[in-house]
């Protein structure tokens, strides 16, 4: 990753990131919680984007992969403030944007996408999980997070348990986007397995639902898991961020 970059935010955080400049509108990847732009889902869009010659914007939230920072500070809040910090610095303020999200980047591109306005030009969700500090969290579990403790819970993923910390989850609960509507009005896809074991697949349908857009489609793969990171997902993904309407075709 020689080409990664480092922007300093004023509080001293140093976010990394990747940026492939071309023409637009832009893509802009979103990790899930506690992950990075290294993921195969991350690299494979981005270097699609730079073969096509189109803009292309990778990041690690403050806390993960190469930024500085620590997990236990991040919030959704702090990210989405992070990501359009990232926006800014290198499509300026004008240049259309589509947000791909993957898990809680799918929730965290729904915040972002309010904030863009106009310039959103579409979103793309890989089993996007809006909402997961509500459905995903037991009543037991909340109340421990209520009452300031870390919830820790077995990691499929990797040796070291997953950590939820009570200033996210907090944040999370003030976040929810699922229960009104998404005043979001560009074109979305949603992909989502239907062997996804970390988040239900009908969470695609709940999120189809409360968005305004009139253009939203589901798809649903039935053998898919929750990273959705096989050679055949990926060319999905690369196949439906193609297929938005006003993308370039080279």
């Amino acid at each position: 990753m020689t080409d990664t970059q480092f922007h300093a935010l004023p509080d001293g955080c140093r976010l990394a990131y990747r940026f492939t400049p071309g023409s637009g509108p832009a893509l802009v990847f979103l990790p899930g919680y506690m992950s990075d732009m290294a993921g195969g889902k991350a690299t494979a869009l981005f270097d699609w984007a730079r073969e096509r010659g189109q803009a292309c914007l990778l990041l690690d939230y403050s806390g993960c992969g190469e930024s500085s920072g620590d997990f236990a500070d991040g919030t959704l809040s702090r990210w989405r403030g992070e990501v359009l910090a990232l926006i800014a610095l290198t499509l300026g303020n004008t240049a259309p944007v589509v947000l791909v999200g993957s898990s809680m980047g799918g929730w965290l591109m729904l915040l972002v996408g309010r904030e863009l306005g106009g310039r959103l030009a579409g979103l793309v969700g890989i089993a996007a999980a809006p909402d997961f500090t509500e459905w995903g969290t037991s009543e037991a579990d909340k109340a421990r997070l209520a009452a300031g403790q870390t919830v820790y819970e077995d990691n499929p993923y990797g040796p070291d348990p997953t950590p939820t910390h009570p200033g996210f989850w907090q944040d999370g609960q003030r976040l929810r986007q699922l229960d009104t509507a998404i005043p979001v009005a560009c074109p979305v896809r949603l992909l989502h397995g239907q062997c996804d074991g970390d988040v239900p697949w009908e969470i695609a349908l709940r999120t189809a639902s409360a968005l305004r857009s009139p253009d939203v489609q589901v798809v649903l793969v039935k053998d898919g898991e929750h990273r959705f990171s096989r050679d055949s997902d990926i060319d999905l993904i690369l196949r439906t961020v193609a297929a938005l309407p006003g993308m370039p075709h080279p």
